[in-house]
């Protein structure tokens, strides 16, 4: 879920709902912020996959020949738009996010398109990301979150891939904070190349770049020409 522009909850306030994990929900106000914007009319960020993502796995798919039994898991995907262009390829496609909201409106889309995907509603702070075999692939675009449970969940990416599996991300750095173009204006929420490059030492680095590019999708994500500046990460479990 933890994606987008997020004016009003800082990392400390995300971390609060987290150690009140018995309280009602109406308690966090992350979880009030992303059901609202999941809840709105219309996708937060569009139905179409996120571009660098698509260049990258369509990329893959050329090298495996398909995406038949290839497994993929998206962190924090919110109402679904890369899962769904996934399942369209072929992969098997597990999609988690912290908002039931979100979860609901991915399932809903899912079933229209007649798509099968384990959609789940899940904690990254303890979320149990392995599964049999491991996955070919795991996603996280814009999947922005306090910097403990990022880099706790970075750190179990490995051993949820397979051998030869990837993970592919994008996400804002602190450069994009005050552009107004999308993403968490809270620092720690943010990621960088050198930052990732510890969180998943693990992985062998297949590419890395902290770069600026047009991010246009949906509605929250809309730098009108500003440019955006993001980091991209691929690595590979060896």
């Amino acid at each position: 879920t933890f994606r987008g522009h997020i004016p009003a909850v800082s990392e400390e306030e995300h971390a609060s709902h987290r150690s009140r994990t018995t309280l009602p929900r109406t308690m966090s106000p992350g979880m009030q912020m992303w059901d609202s914007r999941y809840g709105e009319d219309g996708w937060a960020y569009g139905t179409a996959p996120n571009g660098f993502l698509k260049e990258r796995v369509d990329a893959l798919c050329e090298q495996w020949g398909g995406a038949a039994g290839k497994k993929v898991l998206c962190l924090a995907e919110g109402e679904g738009r890369n899962a769904f262009y996934l399942a369209e390829k072929g992969f098997a496609v597990t999609a988690v996010d912290f908002s039931e909201i979100g979860i609901a409106k991915l399932k809903k889309e899912a079933d229209s398109r007649k798509l099968v995907i384990s959609a789940q509603v899940a904690d990254l702070t303890d979320y149990d990301m392995t599964t049999p075999g491991g996955y070919d692939l795991i996603v996280s675009i814009f999947a922005h979150m306090p910097s403990d449970t990022r880099k706790g969940a970075h750190a179990r990416v490995a051993a949820a891939l397979a051998p030869g599996g990837r993970m592919i991300l994008e996400a804002y750095t602190p450069a994009n904070i005050g552009r107004n173009t999308g993403g968490p204006q809270d620092a720690p929420m943010c990621m960088t190349l050198e930052g990732l490059r510890v969180e998943l030492a693990g992985l062998e680095e297949e590419h890395g770049a902290e770069t600026e590019r047009a991010v246009v999708e949906g509605k929250y994500h809309m730098d009108g020409g500003a440019g955006s500046a993001v980091v991209q990460f691929v690595a590979c479990n060896k």
